[in-house]
């Protein structure tokens, strides 16, 4: 025998699914990761050479993280021939893409012990 709580339940749990589902799907339209090569750098954007050819133009401001692998606590941007994986999202009504974390790894790296 059902209850009126097993139905109200069951209601909610659906309803909490919908929600999710929903909610989902918007922040999965604004999420992306460029990765590359740094071909060119200033205040205001990066450029980066994808893997697949095209290079991809994404906006930098005063709020961007960067995080060098080999230097952890460098709060530096990368330099050009840098290879970056970059955290940004897509203003679906500029279509512009802006950085909010750009982490990468250094070319020039320390000559190996002998």
């Amino acid at each position: 025998m059902r209850t009126h709580y097993d139905a109200l339940s069951a209601s909610c749990l659906v309803l909490l699914l919908l929600l999710l589902l929903s909610t989902a799907t918007i922040a999965a339209g604004t999420d992306l990761h460029v990765l590359g090569i740094v071909m060119a750098i200033d205040a205001k954007h990066i450029e980066i050479k994808t893997a697949k050819g095209p290079v991809v133009s994404v906006l930098l401001n005063k709020q961007v993280k960067f995080r060098n692998k080999s230097n952890p606590k460098s709060i530096d941007p990368p330099d050009v021939g840098d290879r970056v994986i970059i955290e940004a999202s897509k203003d679906d009504k500029t279509k512009k893409v802006s950085a909010t974390v750009v982490h990468y790894s250094s070319v020039k790296t320390a000559s190996p012990p002998r």
